[in-house]
């Protein structure tokens, strides 16, 4: 008797829906105590982070650091979704100022971006000639209609375009108002895009490849009103911290990258990431995971946390910045510039809790990858054990801490998904991982979502 009580207390409609008897005793949650009426009365006037703010935690984070990269400047990628080029830009401009003693240089984000939505373009649309033959209800064309371009990516697209289109110094392409602001130019390459795609799906598949350049050479035209023209050739002098010429030259941006940096991108480094949902010890593949056809799809390592700390330390004690890429919106205080697990009290707010680990916050989508950005610090104790870790951001110098993140060892644990390392500070048994056939991973993995 006691349990058909129970049962019928739970009652709920014949199809799972919310009967009257249910939401009478659902909303009894709610009485109107006093304690509720304060939170409900707060949370009419005040955004839930302001009210979450743990006072118990409103202290600056030391900001010394053991071991930081030398840096010079902090980039803006304004309203535009280029997290990802603006990071691996920054790892390299690293580099060369220090190489070089320069007083101050960043590279073109335009260049680079002006062919990745062109190369993402002839992706997109020799996919749809690769998958003509499939419904439209496939989820791989579903995938790849709702995803024709995007000006997100992943470091892929970093090593691929450099590699083929090499670097301009700012000077030589500077931003426009299409380039720091994006989301127009991407609503209308998206219509075109698309259209093709339903046009090249019906045509003959020997007419799909003249039709295919008609087609890139609509876009390109969008591209260079939108963005510029891409230089073939400029002249860049060189000055040293005093102001003097050091040397005046005329480059190719192929030649420019060489005798800069000269780097083979594409096999000097090794993408590795913490994911508890899947097998550690493991290389993985994503599928449609690159900005340029002819270039390959980028292969993770996964590893525990406390290895990626491993290859992450060697390098910034090198002086030599990481490609980094993490879930930035979790616990930021943007006033601050930290990202802290402790920074907010949303449980004490709202009298609950929220239990979920990193495997199972990634398999419910509560988080994922969203932001990358380039690593440059670590504070180690005396054990050698990381305290804290510092990345420069590219949301400009008045973003965050002087337009850096500070982000403590614990929200790193929880939060940070993928670090770019170059192959020498990564251990032989890391490396052999990579004679591994990859596991292949749908395009549509959500660990896998461009980074913006």
């Amino acid at each position: 008797m006691l349990m058909a009580g129970a049962l019928g207390a739970s009652a709920q409609t014949k199809n799972g829906g919310i009967s009257p008897e249910m939401l009478s005793r659902i909303s009894k949650s709610y009485t109107g105590s006093a304690e509720q009426k304060a939170v409900k009365n707060a949370l009419a006037s005040n955004s839930i982070a302001a009210l979450a703010i743990n006072a118990d935690n409103l202290s600056m984070i030391d900001t010394h650091f053991s071991h930081r990269v030398k840096t010079q400047g902090i980039t803006d990628q304004k309203s535009s979704g280029r997290c990802w080029l603006f990071t691996g830009l920054n790892v390299l401009r690293a580099k060369m100022i220090d190489k070089y003693d320069l007083p101050g240089f960043e590279f073109s984000q335009n260049y680079n971006s002006f062919y990745d939505l062109l190369e993402k373009s002839n992706l997109f649309l020799q996919a749809i000639i690769d998958t003509r033959d499939l419904p439209m209800d496939d989820r791989k064309v579903d995938w790849l209609m709702k995803n024709p371009i995007g000006d997100g990516g992943q470091f892929t697209g970093v090593s691929n375009l450099i590699m083929k289109y090499g670097v301009v110094p700012k000077s030589a392409m500077p931003e426009t108002y299409q380039s720091n602001s994006t989301s127009n130019m991407a609503m209308i390459l998206k219509w075109k895009l698309r259209e093709y795609a339903l046009e090249l799906r019906e045509m003959k598949p020997a007419q799909t490849a003249a039709r295919k350049e008609a087609m890139l050479s609509e876009i390109y035209r969008i591209l260079v009103e939108c963005l510029g023209v891409p230089p073939t050739e400029f002249e860049w002098t060189r000055y040293d911290k005093a102001g003097n010429v050091v040397s005046c030259k005329t480059y190719t941006p192929k030649s420019f990258y060489e005798e800069y940096i000269g780097e083979d991108l594409e096999n000097n480094y090794i993408m590795v990431m913490n994911d508890p949902t899947r097998e550690y010890g493991k290389v993985y593949e994503i599928e449609y995971d690159r900005h340029v056809y002819d270039g390959e799809n980028w292969l993770y390592v996964n590893l525990p946390i406390e290895r990626v700390k491993e290859l992450a330390i060697a390098s910034i004690k090198d002086n030599t910045a990481m490609y980094f890429s993490c879930d930035v919106g979790k616990f930021m205080d943007r006033t601050k510039g930290t990202l802290d697990v402790n920074n907010f009290d949303y449980a004490s707010l709202f009298r609950t809790s929220f239990p979920m680990d990193k495997k199972q916050r990634i398999q419910t989508y509560s988080s994922g990858s969203s932001h990358a950005m380039t690593l440059i610090a670590v504070d180690l104790d005396a054990e050698g054990q990381p305290k804290k870790w510092m990345v420069e951001n590219s949301w400009g110098a008045s973003s965050g801490y002087k337009g850096n993140l500070i982000m403590t060892d614990e929200w790193f644990n929880e939060y940070m998904f993928r670090v770019v390392v170059e192959k020498k500070y990564v251990p032989a048994d890391i490396l052999k991982m990579l004679d591994q056939k990859p596991i292949l991973l749908p395009a549509w993995d959500p660990m896998f979502a461009p980074e913006e």
